[in-house]
């Protein structure tokens, strides 16, 4: 192992250049040369590439985004795609490849290493938290606390002027981020893709709500959960309040990383450049309570990581 490759693909979270910082330094530690693939896939395919030293990724850990850049990419999906990124990594003489991202990303990157027999290993960057294998992913807290940042001044002024507010935060499939938003914001309903919603009962539970002294609400709603301006509309329906709609959108995306974020990406950035340097062929790191690990990268994303229903039920008890 003398060179590495890293590339950021998928859709970007805050700590994706705290990452390829850890990576280059620890790579540049241990006497490895490191070059970095720019617009994720789409970059490889297409031999989008320069080397990166110490210098060149000073003061990026505070920054959000990716300095590499990343995009969607097709053609990682075709046999033509691979084997031009084959010849990307060959004429580059990379001997392994770190791949951050989430879980579409770290399937591309399975696929990847089945064709080729590269050495890759994974490093779960989504703000959607759903990735198998790890507690938690880069960029998840730094995309809950920009939501909290936000939703506070929303109840300002839901209380000033008894509205109910429907907010409604990422998470196309999963519903880590509205239910981690939802408890620590201390919302009244969290509706999320896993579990079904009924608007009849959600009404009626403002209305009595509002009987014993309540006089605005907050719902957090993942946008996987259903069409937000129909949840607005049946509620004023139903309950003839003032409802309003809030969509966070990418916002939650951007940003400076929090401390969490940053710590966890110079640990799994490193934790990854060591893996490589031992030999591994096909995996990916991940955090299980205080400890780094690493789990194989199919477990990553062919299984369904389970959402915590006791903070759900715990949500559901505070909210009364």
């Amino acid at each position: 192992m003398q060179r590495i490759g890293v590339v950021t693909a998928g859709g970007d979270a805050p700590g994706m250049n705290a990452a390829i910082r850890s990576i280059v330094r620890v790579a540049t530690f241990h006497g490895l040369k490191v070059m970095g693939i720019e617009r994720g896939y789409a970059g490889l395919v297409e031999g989008q590439i320069r080397p990166l030293g110490p210098r060149s990724v000073s003061g990026i850990i505070n920054r959000g985004g990716t300095i590499l850049k990343t995009a969607r990419c097709e053609a990682i999906k075709t046999n033509q795609g691979i084997q031009k990124a084959k010849n990307t990594l060959k004429t580059n003489k990379i001997d392994g490849l770190i791949v951050i991202g989430g879980d579409g990303s770290l399937k591309a990157a399975s696929e990847l290493h089945e064709a080729i027999g590269l050495s890759i290993v994974g490093v779960p960057a989504t703000i959607d938290n759903d990735v198998a294998g790890t507690d938690t992913t880069i960029g998840f807290d730094t995309a809950v606390n920009t939501a909290l940042f936000t939703i506070d001044r929303i109840r300002d002024t839901a209380t000033s002027h008894e509205r109910v507010f429907v907010v409604e935060v990422m998470g196309r499939k999963r519903g880590f981020l509205a239910l981690e938003v939802g408890l620590a914001e201390g919302a009244e309903f969290i509706l999320i893709p896993e579990i079904k919603h009924n608007l009849q009962d959600i009404s009626k539970k403002l209305r009595q709500g509002r009987s014993k002294g309540k006089t605005s609400e907050i719902i957090i709603m993942a946008e996987g959960a259903g069409n937000s301006a129909t949840v607005v509309e049946q509620i004023r329906k139903e309950t003839g309040y003032d409802v309003r709609l809030t969509v966070l959108g990418h916002a939650q995306r951007g940003g400076s990383p929090t401390a969490r974020s940053r710590i966890l990406a110079n640990q799994l950035g490193a934790y990854a450049v060591e893996l490589l340097l031992k030999g591994v062929k096909k995996n990916m790191v991940g955090i299980k309570g205080q400890r780094i690990v690493s789990v194989d990268l199919d477990y990553a994303w062919k299984e369904r990581k389970d959402l915590d229903m006791s903070r759900y039920r715990l949500a559901e008890i505070l909210s009364a």
